[in-house]
């Protein structure tokens, strides 16, 4: 008999998880945190950032677009 295996998908990250996931550096992630560009949860003494707020800042962000 097989078992199915079930994918969880996130729904908070890490600020380094949200870095790889946005192909950013650590650094430019909380730097933006600390801008209030993204915003996050505390859990205890840790932060997290949910995948809505990431998905928002993708979608914000301008797209180049370049005509020859």
């Amino acid at each position: 008999m097989r078992t199915a295996t079930r994918v969880i998908e996130p729904l908070l990250y890490t600020p380094e998880e949200a870095a790889e996931a946005l192909r950013l550096g650590r650094s430019t992630v909380y730097e933006l945190m600390a801008d209030g560009v993204l915003a996050y949860v505390k859990q205890g003494r840790c932060r997290r950032i949910k995948v809505a707020v990431l998905k928002a800042f993708v979608a914000g962000m301008p797209s180049e677009t370049t005509t020859h």
